[in-house]
């Protein structure tokens, strides 16, 4: 099986004593592609290095919600700067956050929608951060118009979901979804159009069920892949191809020699 990690922080200093241990232990549970995006413009440079000249490992370059007291106010100008020097797969990790407390909204709607517009100049996808946003998400998508990309970590309902696939874009799905007490996430996935869904580790978040506590790694998407499959009532084959070639189309991995 081919495997690809939608969503993984790679360049994160919980790596640095073994990364290249982790890519190999990726490689050999069949994870062939890991999509790293940034968080914050200082670490563009070490991300674009990371990635450069190798085909398993593909950049994005956006700025997080979370981070937002680390942006600066030209830091927009980095994000299209990086792109044009660099290239990427898409803009992200970025969206809104309205759940972790003293992360001013307006701030983060100006730099949001900064990064729409980017997206839809540049012809890329996004990778997007909602949490208790979803709506709000949604309401700028459609806004801004003629947009595409994934929704990390997707934990909305399911007409939120729809409303989503409307506008074309995806739902990644990684660890939460191995835990028996998501019953609503469990549910959505278990029904919804194969063709919009993605696998992501967060590694090194949200590990699985399976080793709660621990570091995550990008190996771990086989285990997402194997309860989504039973959860769909398919072998894990058929998840990983159907995601995988998810994956190639809306990052357009192709061009890269990416195949399913």
């Amino acid at each position: 099986m081919r495997l690809i990690d939608s969503h993984c922080h790679l360049d994160a200093g919980e790596f640095d004593a073994d990364r290249d241990a982790v890519i190999e232990r990726a490689a050999r549970a069949g994870v062939v592609v890991q999509v790293i995006p940034a968080v914050t413009a200082s670490t563009f440079n070490a991300l674009a290095e990371l990635c450069r000249g190798r085909h398993d490992l593909f950049a994005a370059y956006g700025l997080h919600p979370i981070y937002l007291d680390q942006h600066g106010d030209n830091d927009i100008d980095v994000v299209r700067d990086t792109i044009l020097r660099e290239g990427a797969i898409a803009i992200g990790e970025c969206g809104l956050d309205f759940f972790v407390a003293g992360l001013d909204p307006d701030r983060q709607r100006r730099l949001f929608d900064a990064q729409l517009k980017l997206a839809r100049e540049f012809e890329l996808p996004l990778i997007l951060h909602a949490r208790r946003a979803v709506d709000e998400v949604i309401l700028r998508l459609r806004r801004i118009g003629g947009l595409r990309g994934v929704v990390h970590s997707f934990s909305g309902s399911s007409v939120q979901a729809r409303q989503l696939f409307q506008l074309g874009f995806h739902l990644g799905i990684g660890g939460p979804v191995t835990y028996e007490r998501a019953q609503r996430l469990r549910g959505l996935i278990a029904t919804m159009p194969i063709e919009h869904l993605l696998l992501e580790s967060d590694a090194p978040d949200q590990p699985n069920a399976s080793a709660r506590g621990a570091r995550n790694e990008p190996a771990s998407i086989i285990e997402v892949a194997e309860v989504i499959a039973g959860l769909r009532g398919v072998d894990v084959a058929t998840i990983a191809a159907a995601t995988s070639a998810n994956a190639i189309r809306l990052f357009r991995l192709d061009q890269a020699g990416v195949t399913a």
